[in-house]
């Protein structure tokens, strides 16, 4: 035998010991049932020749078990496995990817992730630094250390990880400057960065565009930052400029087929507020951009080169102090499917474009000193009211405040026309009598009261309406 998949069904209780002696057994996948341990101690798998064991969502307590020597990818997240990782990992050289997420694990993160390709250490109670051990030629493609407990700083060898693409460590206590120099690094497409402390301009030195040249995901909210953004900021995001390859793959994934049968994936994930609701995507998109800028401390206007985003899908500018108009680009991301500006000090009318994003489900501009009719679109007119609310100039739906009073009916419109066109008359008159005498005056008003000219329909329209 040299696979076995039981994985989604119902089976609990303790995998055999005997399984792990099978000579030729090189895939073990037990993911999503209720097995909670291993028969014998945590030394059982150390001689096995498994080299792909999946334990991911079962009911597993206690510590890790010791590794086989040939293993290339563990996965044990949604578990309860509990204590350090073992330094043991750090002797298993074909280990590619380690996926421990959403466990209780304490202790530092390991110092020997430099060559593992896959790292995702999120959602345990890790603490200390990131290790500054990535060695130049690092095969590293995903880190993700996102909550949990670690402190200290970026770690600067994170540039010689050139093949790094997904890089998170959202949620932890990390205090830093914005890490611009990670713009070195060909590849980075994801970088997320909320719910720490870093602080200072997410503008560079020189007030240039940003520099990252494949970067689509930029979450940096729930931080200190501060400063304007460049009227260039977003220029060079070359691979959110226009949507992606049709060719390239949907997820970001890393698949593996040593032996022809057995495939594996392996999904990055992140957590996105999106449509107004804090969620986890499961699958990181390939075919799409966002960015979340929430609740810093950014002030300035928000930059025209926005609307160079063609791949958006979503945009969180909310809890800033920005000002000036909304961008009138933003209605050139026809792929906007969330939008959320609320909380800043923006003025003016709310762009006239973004009715004509079919996309957008999701638009909250609330709490600005915005004015104007809001624009008339079903993607807009079906928003709550509460996404236009603290705005005491704006009008229209979904709001109960009307921009024209309409509620009069067409007949007391008529009649109070013709009541204003007749006072207009008898004013005119009066006028002309006051120079021959008041009596000439009043004969001229009762004929022009009874006869209206030609020089005067014109000017008031035929159907004595007014236009003035």
């Amino acid at each position: 035998m040299e696979a076995i998949d039981v994985s989604n069904n119902r089976i609990n209780g303790k995998i055999p010991e005997w399984l792990w002696s099978l000579p030729l057994l090189h895939l073990v996948n037990i993911l999503n049932n209720s097995f909670d341990g291993f028969e014998g101690s945590t030394e059982v798998l150390v001689n096995s020749s498994v080299r792909i064991l999946l334990l991911e969502s079962n009911n597993f307590e206690g510590a890790l078990p010791s590794l086989p020597h040939s293993i290339n990818a563990f996965s044990a997240g949604y578990n309860n496995f509990t204590g350090e990782i073992p330094l043991s990992i750090c002797t298993r050289t074909s280990l590619g990817v380690l996926d421990l997420n959403y466990n209780n694990l304490i202790g530092p993160v390991p110092q020997c992730l430099s060559n593992v390709t896959f790292v995702n250490l999120r959602k345990n109670n890790l603490e200390g630094t990131i290790p500054e051990t990535f060695i130049v030629g690092s095969s590293i493609r995903t880190l993700d250390v996102g909550y949990n407990r670690l402190t200290g700083k970026l770690p600067r060898s994170l540039l010689n990880c050139s093949s790094l693409e997904f890089l998170s460590v959202d949620n932890n206590r990390i205090k830093d400057t914005f890490p611009f120099w990670l713009k070195a690094l060909p590849k980075l497409q994801v970088l997320t960065l909320s719910s720490n402390k870093f602080y200072g301009p997410i503008s560079p030195p020189h007030q240039g565009p940003l520099g990252f040249p494949e970067l689509r995901i930029l979450e940096i909210s729930d931080n200190k930052f501060t400063g304007s953004l460049s009227s260039r900021y977003f220029e060079n995001w070359k691979a959110s400029s226009a949507m992606m390859n049709e060719y390239v793959g949907l997820y970001m994934v890393y698949e593996k087929n040593p032996y022809g049968v057995v495939v594996y994936t392996f999904l990055d994930r992140i957590d996105l507020k999106y449509k107004g609701l804090n969620m986890e995507q499961a699958r990181v998109l390939t075919s799409y951009s966002a960015i979340d800028f929430s609740r810093n401390l950014l002030e300035g206007n928000i930059p025209e080169s926005i609307g160079l985003l063609k791949a958006l899908i979503a945009l969180n500018l909310s809890n800033n102090a920005f000002t000036g108009h909304i961008p009138q680009s933003l209605a050139n991301l026809k792929e906007l499917q969330s939008l959320d500006m609320s909380r800043n000090q923006l003025s003016g009318t709310i762009p006239n474009g973004l009715k004509q994003l079919s996309f957008l489900a999701y638009l909250s501009v609330s709490h600005n000193q915005l004015k104007g009719e809001i624009p008339q679109g079903t993607q807009i007119t079906g928003q709550l009211k509460s996404s236009f609310e603290g705005n005491v100039g704006l009008c229209g739906l979904p709001l109960e405040e009307r921009c024209f009073d309409n509620s009069a009916s067409p007949t007391q419109h008529h009649k109070q026309d013709e009541e204003e066109e007749e006072q207009v008359l008898h004013w005119k008159a009066v006028a002309m009598g006051y120079g021959p005498g008041l009596l000439v005056g009043f004969a001229i008003a009762h004929v022009i009261a009874s006869y209206k000219p030609e020089w005067l329909t014109k000017i008031i329209g035929p159907n004595k309406r007014r236009i003035w």
